[in-house]
């Protein structure tokens, strides 16, 4: 594609962006300016280099296929403020765990949740939900067909993320080694 169509074209796919009311596939761009989505998904990481490279108050939020143009992180304060927006609910200290355990094993049912944080964890569960930081996934093929949790879209929103990829990595196998080693090691000078 010469440059002044992939400008044109960039310029198109971040109109779309900003006049969408939330999250946009891939696909759904595609059909609307009648190109590859090949082309969308050049088109889309110019411009996530653009507001990244460029100190704009602008950024690309990318939910699996799907994109939305976002605010900043660094200036959501601002924008609070602007709009006349307060955090009116924290996050108890159950919802963080639960909340962490679903973000890194996802898709996790709540026996699996419950299991890791050693208590029950339906109103947390339901908090989550009722903030819509998680979603039903499905549910697992086993007896009772429990049901499969994973973050949500607005998860990403509340916690200023673009992708899941901007969480850190942890190796949960190292991890579960070392507190098996505190766990018996702590057994055997009692």
């Amino acid at each position: 594609m010469e440059e002044t169509n992939q400008h044109y074209l960039f310029g198109k796919i971040e109109a779309l962006l900003f006049v969408s009311s939330g999250l946009v596939s891939i696909y759904q761009l595609s059909q609307a300016l009648q190109v590859s989505e090949g082309e969308i998904e050049t088109g889309l990481n110019e411009l996530d280099t653009h507001y990244k490279q460029n100190g704009h108050g602008l950024r690309l939020m990318r939910v699996k296929t799907k994109v939305q143009l976002t605010t900043d992180p660094s200036i959501s304060a601002d924008v609070e403020t602007f709009l006349g927006l307060e955090a009116t609910s924290t996050l108890s200290q159950a919802a963080l765990e639960a909340l962490a355990i679903i973000v890194y094993k996802q898709p996790v049912t709540r026996p699996e949740v419950d299991v890791i944080r050693g208590v029950n964890s339906d109103g947390v569960l339901r908090t989550l939900l009722s903030k819509g930081l998680i979603e039903e996934l499905g549910r697992a093929d086993t007896p009772g067909r429990p049901i499969y949790y994973g973050t949500s879209p607005e998860f990403l929103q509340y916690f200023g993320l673009e992708s899941l990829d901007a969480l850190p990595y942890i190796d949960f196998g190292a991890l579960e080694e070392q507190m098996t080693e505190n766990g018996t090691k702590e057994v055997l000078k009692t």
